[in-house]
């Protein structure tokens, strides 16, 4: 970046808490991955198996969020103006996708085993999923106090990880139960397959969240209509058109619009009064406002439809 190139946003991301919450949880999540893999195929437990699958997954997926805080915490450069926070989109949108395909995965397997049934070693399954539930526990309430912090759509698709996890452990403990009490193995498939359904509906979530932010739509939080009305509503602007409002990354919404003002109005006023609007009611601080005037821009049949409706008025 030269000098002359000013921006008033960084558009990078430090996020320590981020940072340090996510390696606590990636090794912890290794660890604990190794552990109940092991447990599953030695125990034949399809449940826990499936349980191990997901917590793979996690390990993938906390590893892209990591190279998603450090790509984010870097500055921008003539190439990428925008800096690279939008990598931690990216990085949720692959977890999202990865977490419905080890759903379907896993949801498949559950339909073989039930149609071909196997002895399960209850002992080891359940005391590994008892072992699971602790460390899911610790690390969704971990996860849930960064949320809190600084706010990442990484740690919240890891958090989603991982609150799949605490109820797929519980699933564990309750099929593994079920069969000790009757005897049943079609407990151990059919709860597998509840748990796909949980996976499912997060990353489904997760997905769906970073889909709209890849695809420059308007936040959820926000109403356009609203903040139209709140611009028009400001001395000298006549009308308001061209707007769109995106988000490059969660926190980081942005606005550009064109307004049409009086020719007896100041324009630097008006800019100034729309970009104060904008940061005090609805949080965006990068917008870019373009002052106009049908009379000295040209816009077609829209721009002479409204110097008549002006002129009418007068």
């Amino acid at each position: 970046m030269n000098d002359r190139d000013y921006h008033h946003m960084s558009h990078s991301k430090e996020q320590m808490k981020s940072k340090k919450t996510l390696w606590i949880t990636l090794l912890l999540t290794l660890a604990f991955t190794i552990v109940e893999l092991v447990g599953g195929l030695l125990s034949n437990s399809l449940a826990l198996l499936s349980d191990s699958a997901h917590m793979v997954s996690d390990v993938i997926a906390l590893g892209l969020s990591m190279t998603a805080i450090y790509m984010a915490s870097r500055k921008p450069n003539s190439k990428y103006t925008f800096g690279f926070v939008r990598f931690e989109t990216i990085a949720s949108f692959l977890n999202g996708l990865a977490l419905i395909m080890i759903a379907g995965g896993i949801f498949y397997q559950g339909i073989v085993r039930m149609i071909h049934p196997s002895s399960i070693q209850l002992g080891l399954m359940l005391g590994i999923a008892c072992i699971g539930l602790v460390v899911n526990l610790v690390l969704t309430i971990v996860l849930s106090r960064s949320m809190g912090e600084e706010k990442n759509l990484n740690v919240q698709s890891a958090l989603w990880h991982f609150i799949g996890d605490l109820i797929s452990s519980i699933g564990v403990i309750a099929s593994a139960l079920l069969i000790y009490w009757t005897g049943i193995l079609l407990f151990d498939p059919i709860i597998s397959m509840v748990i796909a359904g949980i996976i499912f509906t997060g990353g489904a979530k997760i997905l769906k969240e970073s889909f709209q932010i890849l695809m420059d739509t308007v936040p959820d939080d926000i109403q356009l209509e609203n903040i139209r009305k709140d611009i028009m509503a400001i001395e000298g602007v006549m009308n308001v058109h061209e707007m769109h409002v995106w988000a490059i990354t969660t926190d980081q919404p942005s606005l550009t619009a064109h307004v049409f003002v009086s020719k007896d109005i100041q324009p630097l006023c008006v800019t100034l009064a729309v970009n104060e609007m904008l940061k005090e009611k609805y949080n965006i601080v990068h917008s870019t406002i373009q002052i106009e005037h049908p009379l000295l821009h040209d816009h077609g049949e829209y721009g002479k439809a409204f110097i008549l409706k002006a002129a009418k008025s007068a």
